[in-house]
């Protein structure tokens, strides 16, 4: 069986811009499922990763393994049963959105993995502090920045924890938890 993966509906140029935009689309999709489903009606499986554990996994790995789902099926559906080159595209976005927040969440952040990297960018020093003050608070409620490529100001962010703390919603923790946030 000869498989092609594009098929020429699509110049390339075209379909690096579509994937381009899915990378960035990703992100929105990040901070609503972040803030809605693993901070809401799935947080049984996203609270391991709020909580101290040991081992490689966590019941939290399963959203990578749903969010992969999307990505094989539209790459596959594109590529194999030759449905468009745009579906191979937006499933390569998708794919690319995975790596980055991987390589962002799992070993820059968490330290999953660990390279010895130190950030020294002003950005990548806010997007780390940022996640970190995520998991300040041990609750479900309360806690702030559910993205992970992007960030608000981390005063902003110290200004509503605090106030969340105050109207009873966060319950902040003396030393975060997380793979990776307990001793940084």
């Amino acid at each position: 069986m000869d498989v092609q993966v594009f098929h020429g509906d699509f110049p390339v140029w075209a379909g690096l811009l579509v994937a381009l935009v899915v990378v960035l689309a990703m992100e929105g999709v990040a901070i609503l499922s972040h803030r809605y489903v693993m901070h809401g009606f799935l947080w049984s499986l996203h609270k391991s990763h709020h909580e101290p554990h040991t081992g490689r996994l966590e019941k939290n790995d399963w959203f990578g393994v749903m969010g992969a789902i999307p990505s094989i099926a539209l790459i596959v559906a594109g590529s194999l049963f030759q449905l468009g080159d745009l579906l191979t595209w937006i499933g390569i976005g998708i794919a690319g959105y995975g790596a980055i927040y991987f390589g962002f969440h799992d070993v820059i952040v968490h330290r999953r993995i660990e390279t010895g990297y130190v950030p020294r960018s002003a950005y990548m020093k806010r997007i780390v502090q940022a996640h970190r003050l995520h998991h300040v608070v041990q609750s479900k409620e309360g806690t702030v920045s559910f993205g992970f490529l992007w960030a608000p100001p981390i005063d902003e962010l110290h200004r509503r924890i605090e106030e969340n703390r105050r109207q009873g919603l966060a319950v902040i923790r003396k030393n975060p938890v997380g793979r990776g946030l307990a001793d940084a």
